[in-house]
């Protein structure tokens, strides 16, 4: 019986974790950090990316898998993704904005303490599509 009672658990669990809607509110901020950091659950970079920074990086983060747009626009400076993980559907946030020439990118999980180098991976492989 508690086998069962532990199954319904982590099933429901894990359907909470891929089903949980993203609230833009609280995860289409803006970027606070002038500098490149790495974090346990996330990563800051800036790089200096010319006027139609954003413009790229709008386009090649929408080509990357499992990520769609949850909030936000290159009109209007600023966009937020969600990037989900293949096996459990874990949601990553990215936010993208421009100020200028120079383009913030703060990638961040949702769930856990640590992820592993996976948000600074994912913003080290938007700065090379800019090349």
């Amino acid at each position: 019986m508690m086998l069962w009672i532990l199954a319904i658990i982590v099933v429901a669990m894990l359907a909470y974790i891929r089903l949980a809607p993203s609230d833009a509110n609280r995860w289409h901020q803006p970027v606070v950090g002038a500098a490149d950091k790495d974090m346990a659950g996330g990563a800051i970079r800036v790089i200096d990316a010319g006027p139609d920074g954003l413009e790229r990086l709008d386009a090649i983060a929408r080509d990357l898998t499992r990520t769609t747009v949850l909030a936000g626009s290159v009109a209007e400076g600023r966009v937020t993704y969600v990037t989900r993980s293949q096996i459990i559907g874990f949601p990553d946030y990215t936010t993208i904005e421009q100020d200028g020439n120079t383009i913030r990118m703060f990638a961040r999980l949702r769930f856990g303490r640590r992820d592993f180098g996976v948000n600074g991976a994912r913003l080290r492989q938007l700065a090379r599509g800019l090349d």
